[in-house]
Formats: structure tokens, C-alpha cells, sequence
């Protein structure tokens, strides 16, 4: 498709007000996918923002093969953003999903947006690209925008949780079971953390927690009345050219205000056996997912056991690429590799199928992946985690939590970890 293109540049010193006037500006749209890297620098990755506004086209619940998104790329080579729900995985590999339903994102979403947004890495230039309109006039509408946040919630947020701590432990035992019997290696395990009839402000909420909890790869979706409010710092999947890389995240330890004691952390965790085996399980099942769609003799591991920080956290992140192969398409990268490994365990279908049975609550879009094709072919996903889903018809407010478990988990620890990683999205309704 033809776009209308333009760019216009601002001094650096402004690039969050700038970024700020642009979601608040997009907000208006009842779709929009906004994508914030929060100018990390240690994370591969072109650009410093996205956002896409309204649709021209949709392409909802596409079959297992990703038939239609790729006749309506090939037809088209231009932008398309959206998100996979965990679920897609019943389409995948023919599994269920028996646990209720909160939202009404579809297990496959994508759209080509009317409106593209973006901002690279280090140029101080916001470029607008628009299949109709003027990207002047969007540029000035967007520079007059006001963006002053509204409360954060109307009432009270009080979240439950959907496994209480006793039974949580005894679960995670039960797990440990299933590994000791050599049904399985590794196996994600989360946890709801739900509260009913709330009344608050998307945008606002996502402000608030990409303040306290900035992340490489932040999200904030808006699909008509569904929300997604997102400060992941993992990614899933990114292509560039033929390359193509997966940054799974397996090692979590908190972060300290003595700086000391915060350095002491992170080099425990670069030691920990337990992480480190968490880790390399992961990298292994990527290795092995890339070598589905990559020439043979390209997958390598670039970075194992590099040690990040965040607000809130070190974690464990290892980084994994090879080259996309002639015979497939980036779809068969993405089809053969989703959902990932970090949020399944391993095998995969094996323990897909013991987090269906031991989990209580459907994960939906937790755990699956937005992000964006580039008209070139290019993409980049993040992990759904760390992240707020809100349904604004039925007041449902949603975030999960959890952690690997492996032979030498401590269930306790395990317990911990899940409260660790709930901090900062419960201190913002606090």
C-alpha cells in the first residue's frame, strides 16, 4: 500500500513528552497497539517507540497455519500489528482451553492500521505514515494534545488471588511429581490475580505502571472495550534481514536499594545452579524450535546467562539466533516457535497440557505475544508478562504471575517469586 509520509523532528530533552502526547493522541482510536522499548539500549531492536492507530483491515482468529495473514501480506506488504493469545496453541497443537473466559481478545488479532507512528533509536524525529490523511495535520493535532492523566481507578481495587498459598505448595509438589517421573523437565506455572467489577483508566494505569516498572518491551493495547497495559522486559521473537533471535528470560532475583547488597544479588543469581538450570532447559527448547525454521548450522547462542537489570528485578536472559532458511516464510517462524518456551516448560505440548490441568485460570492473552510486521518483512514480539488485562464492559481486572519449576524448586521460593513479580503492579492501585 501507498502511504502519505512525513517526519518531524524535537529536541531530544523531549522525547517522553513527545511519546506522551502521541498514546494520549492515539487513545482517541478505538484500536491501537503502542510499543515502548523506554530507551534500553542493551535490547536489540530499530526503534525507540510504535504506534499504530485504527484499522483498515483486520484479521481475526486466523487458522493454525497463518494462511490469511500471510495472503493479506503478501498481497499487501505493509505494517500489520496485533497479538497471538496463549490459546492459539489449540489451533497449533490441537489442545484445549477449559477455564473461563474474561476477555474478548480474539487467540488471533492482527491489523493493517490506518495510522503508523514511530520514533528510531537515537533520532529525535517522530515519522508519520497515514493511508489517508495528512501527517501535518496529524503532527500538529498531536503536539496540542493534553496529556494530563485522569485517576487511576474510580473506587477501590482490591485483587484475590485465584490459588491460595497452601494449595500453591501443594501444586508445585505435585509438579515436581510429574518431573520426578520423567513426564516433563520443566514446567511454567502461574497464578491469577483477579478483581471483579472495577472501574478505571487504562491509559492512565499504563502511565503509572511503565513509570514505576519501565520495561524494554512496555505495551499498551486498546481492542474496542478490551485492554492490555503491559511493562514486559522479555522478548519472544524478532526478525531482521534473515536473522533471527529469541531473548528467553529464566532467573529472577530482587532488586536491593543498598547498592552493595543490589551488586551482591545480581552475582548471586549469575551463580545460582538452580537458575542456571532453569536457563539452559529453555535455551535448549529454543535452540531446537529455531532449528525448525533456520538453516542448518546457524542456530547459535550468543549470550547465555547475561544478567539485566529493572525496576524491580535482575533477571537471567540468554539470547539465541540463526538464519531464517529460504524454504520458509517469517509466518513458519513465528507458527513453528509459538507459544514460547519460557512460559511453557518443556516439552512443550506435554506441559501444555499439565498447566491446562494444575492451573486454574485461562491465560488467554497473558503468555501469548503483541507486536508488529514491518511492510519489509521485519518483526518483533514481546512476552505477555508483567502485564494488566481489564475487559471495561464487565469490570474484569486481570494479571498473572509465576515462575519455572524444575526438580530442585523450593515451593516456598517459588511462592515468593510470584509476590515479588506482582509488586509493582499492585503498588500502583495502592
Amino acid at each position: 500500500m501507498n502511504r502519505i509520509k512525513n517526519r518531524f523532528s524535537f529536541p531530544p530533552q523531549d522525547l517522553d513528552i513527545i511519546k506522551r502526547r502521541m498514546l494520549h493522541w492515539a487513545n482517541q482510536g478505538n484500536i491501537l497497539l503502542f510499543l515502548d522499548s523506554n530507551q534500553y539500549q542493551h535490547t536489540e531492536g530499530k526503534y525507540e517507540c510504535l504506534c499504530a492507530v485504527d484499522a483498515s483491515h483486520q484479521i481475526i482468529n486466523d487458522d493454525g497455519r497463518f494462511s490469511q495473514i500471510k495472503q493479506h501480506f503478501e498481497q499487501h506488504q505493509d505494517w500489520l500489528f496485533g497479538h497471538i493469545n496463549y490459546d492459539f496453541k489449540n489451533k497449533l497443537e490441537r489442545l484445549d482451553s477449559n477455564h473461563e473466559a474474561h476477555f474478548d481478545f480474539p487467540d488471533f488479532h492482527f491489523f493493517c492500521p490506518e495510522i503508523v507512528l514511530f520514533i528510531s533509536r537515537n533520532e529525535p524525529f517522530l515519522c508519520i505514515e497515514s493511508l489517508t490523511r495528512s501527517p501535518d495535520d496529524i503532527w500538529t493535532e498531536i503536539i496540542n494534545t493534553n496529556f494530563i492523566s485522569d485517576s487511576i481507578v474510580s473506587g477501590k481495587v482490591a485483587f484475590e488471588k485465584r490459588i491460595l498459598q497452601d494449595e500453591y505448595l501443594d501444586v508445585i509438589q505435585q509438579l515436581q511429581n510429574h518431573i520426578h517421573e520423567g513426564d516433563c523437565y520443566e514446567i511454567n506455572f502461574c497464578n491469577e490475580n483477579y478483581a471483579k467489577n472495577s472501574i478505571i483508566n487504562p491509559l492512565t494505569v499504563f502511565e503509572e505502571l511503565n513509570t514505576v516498572s519501565r520495561a524494554p518491551f512496555a505495551a499498551y493495547y486498546r481492542l474496542k472495550d478490551q485492554y492490555l497495559m503491559c511493562a514486559s522486559p522479555e522478548r519472544f521473537l524478532r526478525k531482521e534481514g534473515t536473522r533471527i533471535c529469541a531473548q528467553p528470560i529464566k532467573g529472577t532475583a530482587r532488586r536491593l536499594t543498598d547498592a552493595l547488597k543490589d551488586e551482591q544479588q545480581k552475582n548471586e543469581l549469575l551463580e545460582s545452579i538452580k537458575e542456571r538450570a532453569e536457563n539452559v532447559m529453555i535455551v535448549d527448547l529454543m535452540r531446537n524450535d529455531l532449528a525448525r525454521f533456520c538453516d542448518t548450522g546457524t542456530v547459535m547462542v550468543d549470550e547465555l546467562f547475561g544478567i539485566y537489570s529493572f525496576p524491580q528485578v535482575h533477571q537471567m536472559i540468554s539470547t539465541i539466533s540463526g538464519r531464517l532458511s529460504d524454504s520458509v516464510n517469517l509466518f513458519d517462524a513465528l507458527r513453528l516457535s509459538f507459544p514460547m518456551g519460557s512460559m511453557t516448560g518443556a516439552p512443550k505440548v506435554i506441559v501444555m497440557k499439565l498447566i491446562e490441568q494444575y492451573e486454574k485460570a485461562r491465560r488467554e492473552l497473558f503468555s501469548g505475544t503483541v507486536g508488529y510486521i514491518s511492510p519489509e518483512g521485519d518483526f518483533d514480539f514481546n512476552v505477555v508478562i508483567r502485564s494488566l488485562l481489564y475487559n471495561a464492559q464487565s469490570g474484569y481486572l486481570s494479571f498473572q504471575t509465576g515462575g519455572a519449576i524444575t526438580y530442585d524448586s523450593v515451593p516456598e521460593q517459588e511462592w515468593e517469586e510470584t509476590l515479588l513479580k506482582a509488586m509493582a503492579i499492585e503498588k500502583i492501585f495502592k
